[in-house]
């Protein structure tokens, strides 16, 4: 089962981590090299400068997948559609677009204006369209609740056409329910292993009533702390104390759920990117590839000592 790394930038006190991009290129060379697949641009300075950094990042790597955080309502769909595409020609196929609720987390959307159900429902509607306009050969008409579309087209589409990989995430049954009709990859909430394992569960059943269960890739957040190299998430408890291979031992039995893919946050600077490269994921890889031929023992990855620690 390959697993892939996406190094997520933090945010330092200069407001991003793109803020020389002579001094990121260099990080981007490294990132690359230290054996990430993806990376997450996500900017402080919002989604026209997520696209304008999205573009730079895959002009200044070779195999890098970029993986841009939008949002439904801040520009038309026509034009998101037009400059996503163009964004996937220029990488070659190496976009992918990662769906937020608003620039507010799935948790804080009831907060605003219509509630948590109207902000998914723009949502869904927002991705509908996307998908047509990256297909479609003709012009079409659109009149929904949140966008009216004329003479809606896009005529040079991306690799990808209408299968962009798309990534949202959530936990209520209506970000489910979306994240089940549009999701290629769903982000999951941090957590122990039975809370991730539950959530896997209930995403896949909504992926399966739109007969795509079996598409669906999960992806796991996972925090360390640049001081210390500890493992934790902003809101559970998983907390791993200790250097990255103690790191990657931890991680195995997330991995042994499904998990294939773990999202990095909290090493921005050249060593702590280079020894994660070095031991982290090296030391999952391996594993993985040794356990694979080998007979699978049921709970082999659950009783490992920091498996215990992780789901206590």
């Amino acid at each position: 089962m390959p697993i892939e790394f996406t190094h997520v930038p933090g945010k330092p006190a200069n407001g991003s981590f793109f803020y020389d991009f002579a001094e990121t290129a260099t990080k981007l060379s490294l990132i690359e090299d230290a054996g990430f697949r993806k990376l997450v641009v996500d900017d402080p300075a919002g989604l026209l400068a997520n696209m304008d950094i999205a573009a730079q990042t895959l002009d200044r790597t070779g195999s890098l997948e970029v993986v841009l955080t939008h949002w439904a309502g801040v520009i038309e769909p026509t034009v998101a559609a037009r400059q996503l595409a163009s964004l996937d020609r220029r990488g070659g196929g190496r976009l992918s677009l990662r769906m937020l609720s608003e620039p507010l987390e799935d948790s804080d959307a009831e907060a605003r204006p219509g509630g948590h159900g109207v902000v998914w429902q723009r949502i869904d509607e927002y991705l509908v369209l996307l998908k047509r306009l990256w297909s479609n050969d003709r012009p079409f008409d659109h009149e929904g609740a949140f966008y009216s579309v004329r003479s809606g087209f896009v005529p040079r589409k991306g690799p990808h056409g209408a299968d962009l990989v798309i990534r949202l995430g959530g936990q209520s049954g209506t970000s489910l329910k979306v994240a089940g009709k549009h999701a290629d990859v769903f982000e999951l909430a941090a957590g122990s292993p039975d809370e991730v394992r539950q959530l896997m569960e209930r995403a896949r059943s909504a992926a399966a009533e739109h007969g795509r269960g079996g598409r669906l890739r999960f992806a796991l957040p996972v925090r360390i702390h640049p001081d210390g190299w500890t493992g934790a998430s902003d809101h559970k408890a998983v907390e791993i104390v200790g250097p990255p291979a103690r790191l990657a031992l931890a991680l195995l039995p997330y991995a042994a759920l499904g998990v294939e893919e773990f999202m990095i946050g909290g090493i921005d600077r050249l060593g702590e990117i280079a020894r994660i490269g070095r031991e982290t994921i090296a030391l999952i890889a391996n594993s993985l590839a040794r356990r694979e031929t080998e007979v699978p023992q049921p709970g082999a990855f659950a009783s490992h000592p920091f498996a215990q620690r992780c789901a206590s």
